[in-house]
């Protein structure tokens, strides 16, 4: 059994490991966090939830690299919103770390961090279930 077959088998299950662990530091920094998180700081995990099942909705097998053919233009755009869903949810993540490290009142820096962790780990699952990270062997 070479890499490829074992990272068929158990590519998903990291993948799985990976997004619990991602909303693990989210749910550890709501519970240890001394002041009420708000719920504006609880969206960029959920946003990076949906590209990740936006991600998921497509087969690797129906996109058509093909750049003189039309090809599946629905499929594209589905996967261009997904892509701008995933950089909006890290990106507000990060705006929401900075906001916790210069407002003394809000929630602490360990929330806006975990935050971002969240979406990263949220984010990278994809590309630990994708078997495009495989080499040829």
């Amino acid at each position: 059994m070479d890499f490829a077959e074992l990272w068929a088998i158990f590519g998903p299950g990291v993948a799985g490991v990976v997004f619990g662990t991602g909303w693990w530091f989210w749910v550890d920094a709501v519970v240890c966090s001394s002041v009420k998180v708000s719920f504006v700081h609880y969206l960029p995990g959920i946003f990076a939830s949906l590209a990740a099942l936006m991600f998921n909705c497509v087969r690797k097998e129906d996109i058509d690299y093909s750049p003189y053919e039309e090809g599946e233009w629905r499929l594209k755009l589905w996967l261009f919103f997904a892509y701008v869903v995933s950089f909006v949810s890290l990106a507000a993540s990060v705006g929401l770390l900075i906001q916790d490290s210069i407002v003394k009142t809000g929630p602490s820096v360990w929330t806006g961090t975990a935050g971002v962790l969240q979406c990263v780990f949220v984010l990278i699952r994809y590309k630990c279930k994708d078997l495009s990270l495989v080499p040829a062997i």
